[in-house]
């Protein structure tokens, strides 16, 4: 079967058109399908671009459009050049005008409206790229969360989880072969967590990492007494700090995220009253 080609075309960046695309093609089995996003198509000439190209190309437009005279142009224009559109926003937005008895705005990209939480989300993004995996440890003394632990404890992907529930997250790697930063008996055990898992649960993890790296799975990195003995060191090490510690065996990024944003909102009750 030819690719499928799809045009995700809307009056703002074309996140949701694309997505929701995306959505529907991973239904169908052995499909090879291409997604081009039209973002801002806010003009009649946009719009005719994209329904002409759509046609040389026999590809679908999968729409958002809230301003109601390009919606009803692209339609109409469409139809005109047998080309299939969908309209994602109307089926949705037509019954719910009727329930809530209100017009709405219509004003495109406000989803993505730039407003003060999403550029405290962007600077989260921004400290947790830059203070990973213990690459500048002063960013220790800036953070909301700092993460410790020993390898393929999930600190990388929680990081970024954080980060985008704006926390500013910084996270640094326990290795008996090295000293951790003397920044974390700089700062409040109270912003440390310390992750652990068990074990086998690292051993088959770090087995699973060697070999998508295309290496021998029967390494150091992923022998069982190295994995205990990095365990125990890393131990003896939080105790020092005096920080919390979470066992993350088998434990989702959201759950094990849960989890610290609770602990994080406790402390920060704590230091209000």
């Amino acid at each position: 079967m030819k690719k499928v080609k799809i045009y995700a075309l809307s009056d703002s960046i074309g996140e949701t058109s694309e997505q929701v695309a995306n959505a529907v093609m991973k239904q169908f089995d052995m499909i090879d399908y291409q997604i081009d996003v039209w973002g801002y198509a806010q003009s009649k000439e946009t719009i005719d671009e994209a329904v002409y190209s759509a046609k040389r190309e026999n590809a679908v437009i999968v729409f958002t459009l809230v301003i109601v005279e390009l919606r009803d142009y692209l339609i109409k224009k469409s139809a005109i050049e047998g080309v299939t559109a969908v309209d994602l926003i109307t089926p949705l937005l037509s019954p719910m005008i009727e329930h809530i008895g209100l017009i709405p705005k219509r004003k495109p990209g406000l989803l993505h409206k730039f407003d003060e939480n999403y550029f405290k989300r962007m600077d989260a993004i921004d400290f947790a790229v830059k203070y990973d995996d213990g690459k500048e440890t002063k960013g220790v003394l800036k953070a909301d969360v700092v993460l410790i632990g020993i390898s393929r404890t999930s600190k990388t992907p929680l990081s970024m989880y954080l980060a985008n529930k704006s926390y500013k997250t910084a996270n640094i790697p326990l290795v008996p072969e090295v000293e951790p930063p003397e920044e974390l008996f700089k700062i409040s055990p109270g912003k440390i967590v310390a992750l652990f898992a068990e074990p086998d649960y690292l051993n088959r993890i770090r087995k699973e990492r060697l070999k998508a790296l295309g290496l021998n799975d029967g390494s150091s990195y992923a022998d069982l007494k190295r994995i205990i003995r990095e365990l125990e060191y890393a131990d003896l090490y939080i105790r020092k700090l005096g920080c919390r510690k979470l066992d993350i065996t088998n434990k989702a990024i959201e759950e094990i995220a849960s989890i610290i944003i609770g602990w994080q909102s406790d402390s920060a009750k704590k230091e209000r009253e």
